[in-house]
């Protein structure tokens, strides 16, 4: 019998707490992942050019640029972003904070799918939802999987 085709014996539930505050750790990923995501673009976009427009912006997150402006707004009024008329966006320390450490962990699991025999492209487009939702405790996981001698 292949081992896909074998079920997994189901774990009993765990105690309301704590299977409640992994919901909720899942909730608060959803909510600081569009954030991180904008932040992470806008970082990698100066970077590239030394400059993250609105219109660069949409294009790379594959929305209209009301959504974009929308966003802005928001990640200015949480301190995260300033905005320059006819210029650009720019991060604060606050979001050059975020920027970095969503980077490292988009890195982390990235090259950790990699590491697993899975491409690239694939890596890259999995490890994009993955790096919000992941813990410090696994992410440290991640990296001594990938250091231990094979």
């Amino acid at each position: 019998m292949a081992l896909k085709n074998r079920p997994v014996p189901r774990e009993p539930l765990p105690d309301a707490d704590v299977h409640s505050e992994g919901f909720r750790q899942t909730r608060e990923a959803r909510r600081s992942a569009l954030i991180e995501d904008y932040v992470e673009l806008i970082a990698d976009l100066i970077e590239d050019g030394n400059e993250a427009r609105q219109v660069d912006i949409a294009a790379r997150l594959g929305v209209a640029q009301p959504t974009v402006a929308k966003m802005l707004t928001r990640l200015c009024a949480d301190g995260l972003v300033s905005r320059k008329p006819y210029r650009g966006v720019f991060l604060t320390e606050a979001g050059r904070k975020v920027a970095e450490e969503s980077r490292i962990r988009h890195q982390t699991v990235e090259a950790f799918l990699r590491s697993l025999g899975v491409s690239a492209e694939t890596a890259r487009i999995d490890a994009e939802g993955i790096e919000h939702h992941v813990s410090a405790e696994t992410l440290e996981a991640f990296r001594k999987a990938m250091t231990a001698p094979r």
